[in-house]
This record gives structure tokens, sequence and C-alpha cells, in this order.
């Protein structure tokens, strides 16, 4: 039986963001450690039949993950992400880049920043993820670079990730 999970993803062009909003059947904690522990998120925060690895998490407020996606081949995109304000298990604000192996930020591609909160619903777990753009020119480059494919796709191996830690 496929449980019908929340999840929307809704661009604002006026004000550049986008709003992720996400249920998850697993209780705030379990949610809380697999966004902020590095060695859950290795474990799926990309999309099939991308995966992840971390080359350093400090997560604490003006810490970071520097993380990488690497596809099947071995391609690497990597990412940085810098840690502002934490909340423990209620949300957490962030900036996120793309950059190289290195932690050198791409400016020349879109930046944003992210704020994060993490609700109960019953007995899951809601989670909206606001990403705020710097232009609608940048908003617009990543919903064509695949960000709501790439998002729904990440998700469902966070779901299938928490059946597994639950079990």
């Amino acid at each position: 039986m496929k449980h019908l999970l929340q999840f929307d993803f809704l661009a604002d062009k006026e004000k550049n963001t986008l709003t992720i909003r996400r249920e998850f059947m697993a209780g705030r904690q379990m949610v809380w450690d697999c966004y902020t522990k590095s060695d859950l998120l290795d474990r799926w925060f990309a999309p099939k039949p991308l995966t992840t690895k971390t080359k350093s998490m400090e997560f604490h407020e003006g810490g970071h993950w520097h993380y990488a996606m690497v596809e099947p081949n071995g391609t690497e995109y990597w990412g940085w992400v810098g840690y502002h304000k934490i909340n423990p298990i209620d949300s957490y604000t962030s900036s996120d880049a793309f950059c190289n192996e290195q932690g050198e930020i791409n400016a020349s591609l879109p930046q944003a920043e992210w704020i994060v909160t993490f609700t109960d619903k019953n007995e899951n777990t809601f989670v909206e993820t606001i990403v705020t753009y710097q232009s609608l020119a940048d908003l617009e480059t990543i919903i064509e670079m695949g960000m709501e494919q790439g998002m729904k796709a990440t998700l469902e191996k966070l779901d299938e990730l928490l059946l597994t830690l639950k079990s």
C-alpha cells in the first residue's frame, strides 16, 4: 500500500522563492537527524541514481557542509551549505551554493538562502523549506536545471531511508 504523503513545490516569481513542503512517515527527531548528520545525508541527499559523499561537515551556527553528488560514472557536482541559525529539531537557516572540490564558491551559478522548519503532523513530520534566490533569473535557472524533479526524487530516497531506520 502506497501512502500519500504531502508534497508541494511552489515557485513565487515575485519573491524569487521556492517553497517545498513535504510530509514524512517518521518522528521529528529522526527526520531532523537525517537532515543534519552527514552519515545520514550521504544515504539520501541526491536523486537516483546519484549518490552523495561528504567531504566535511560541522553542523553548528557558523559551520558548513561540503559535499558532492556523484553520478554512477564518477562525475561529481560539489555543493556548499553554510549554517547560520539552528533551533534543534525545529528549524535551521542556511546558505547554499555550488562550489568545487576545494570548497571555492562558483559565483556564476545561483546561490540561495534556505529556511527549513520541522513540525509534527500527527505521528508524521512535516518539513517546509523556503529557498530564496538573489534574482528571478537565478530562480528560473534552478527550475530549468530540474530542481522540482530532483527534489521529488531525493525526498523519495529519504522516505526509503526512514523506513530502514524505523525497522
